[in-house]
């Protein structure tokens, strides 16, 4: 805790935790305004409510498999700070069309024909954006920070994330679509005059001639990745809980509104109360493993975050209740019997996540040459993002197979375990290498 105090702090460290924070906050403000408009004000079934959640997420995770290779390659390459500049200056250009799009849908102009298309590009080009960005958050922080401040800034950037993440859904669900259209252009300009204060990160790599072919360089990354051990079962772990994580996203907004027969209020508040979980599990981890980039606590972890999936399930099979109105606004949700269990179990299963995964951040940065830091977190990007573009699919036809939402959530259980199984190869691992590579 002293080490992460101290970090806030140092200009080595809050611009970029800053400017990150602000990226997701944007990334997650437009993306919710966007899925709630359209599932609450222009559809009116389940199936098409979930296969548009899903369908958000997978454009928005598929620029990570067609560009993730560039990206590591460009990090490591080049000068990370001047990237970040680059990229934040983007992010005013591309929220401005997602606001015109939202402006559009909200006006009732040409809504399916042009303003959701708008919407889905603006989508699209944020998740090159973040493409681009998401190696440099964490390579960036060997180059900056000490050995042993290194997984305490890796919990630091991954909860601050999810704090804007949460505030993002707050937002997303309770600004009138209006003032979403404001406060994404607002925040993208905030985050390029922050961004400017990001020490200077020259490049580690002597190489400097950057493969722009994707297929031939996705290859030479899933290569480089698996060769690695510890790499390899990193990736390989925190892939699946991406899946996961995309599973219950794409779940989340259709459950709240067709099972817990709630507004979309109450839908933003479950989003909250997960990402509010995943900050508290990766500042906690922290503490617990006092500096040390080890995967000791990561396969409990995965298993108390399955065995808390099951409950969840069967708090969802016996939700029984029947709201006053159309739906259940989030004063009448919370008075419900079981509506403050429902949400403790969820912030579980999210602190669970958050402590299974930070540590294995630390391992992809701190396992392999500072030359090559940005491809192993590009590496674990790219295949994150396949497996979460796979797992957004199969949970938005799950719906069309008839498959009830509730017995949907189970589809998780079996990734737990691989994780689980991968976390305990990991740590085997450390004990073999000795305590020289700790």
């Amino acid at each position: 805790m002293t080490t992460s105090t101290d970090l806030m702090r140092q200009r080595r460290f809050l611009p970029l935790f800053l400017t990150q924070l602000l990226n997701a906050l944007n990334d997650n403000l437009y993306k919710n305004a966007m899925v709630l408009f359209v599932v609450y004000q222009v559809y009116d079934s389940p199936e098409t409510e979930t296969f548009i959640s899903g369908i958000a997420t997978a454009v928005f995770v598929l620029p990570f498999v067609l560009f993730s290779a560039t990206s590591g390659q460009l990090a490591d390459m080049r000068d990370k700070a001047k990237i970040i500049r680059w990229i934040k200056f983007a992010e005013i250009i591309i929220m401005t069309v997602g606001a015109t799009g939202l402006v559009m849908a909200a006006r009732g102009m040409s809504v399916e024909t042009i303003a959701i298309p708008l919407m889905f590009v603006a989508l699209f080009a944020m998740g090159v954006h973040s493409t681009f960005f998401g190696p440099i958050k964490y390579a960036i922080l060997p180059q900056h920070l000490k050995k042993d401040e290194v997984l305490a800034g890796t919990g630091l950037v991954e909860a601050g994330t999810y704090v804007a993440i949460l505030v993002g859904m707050m937002l997303g669900g309770a600004m009138p679509i209006m003032a979403s259209t404001v406060a994404v252009i607002v925040i993208a300009v905030v985050g390029y005059i922050t961004c400017r204060w990001v020490p200077p990160a020259p490049a580690q790599s002597a190489e400097v001639k950057v493969d722009w072919n994707p297929i031939r360089a996705s290859k030479a990354l899933i290569s480089f990745s698996m060769g690695n051990l510890e790499l390899r079962y990193s990736v390989l772990a925190i892939s699946f809980f991406w899946t996961i994580a995309a599973i219950l996203s794409v779940q989340f907004i259709p459950l709240a509104k067709n099972v817990l027969l709630a507004d979309k209020q109450v839908a933003a508040v479950m989003l909250v109360a997960f990402s509010a979980g995943i900050a508290i599990g990766s500042v906690s981890i922290n503490t617990l493993l006092k500096g040390d980039i080890s995967a000791r606590y990561s396969a409990a972890s995965v298993l108390a975050l399955g065995g808390l999936l099951v409950t969840f399930y069967l708090l969802c099979r016996i939700w029984d209740l029947q709201p006053a109105g159309d739906l259940f606004t989030v004063s009448e949700f919370l008075v419900q019997p079981l509506a403050l269990v429902l949400l403790a179990n969820l912030l579980l299963i999210a602190v669970a996540g958050g402590m299974f995964v930070v540590p294995l951040y630390a391992f992809l940065t701190t396992r392999v040459d500072k030359s090559e830091a940005s491809r192993s977190v590009a590496a674990n990007n790219f295949i994150s993002s396949i497996f979460m573009v796979v797992g957004a699919g199969v949970a938005g036809g799950l719906g069309f197979l008839g498959i009830p939402l509730q017995e949907q959530l189970l589809a998780s259980l079996i990734l737990c375990l691989f994780s689980a199984q991968l976390s305990r190869k990991l740590h085997a691992l450390e004990h073999l290498r000795g305590p020289e590579f700790a």
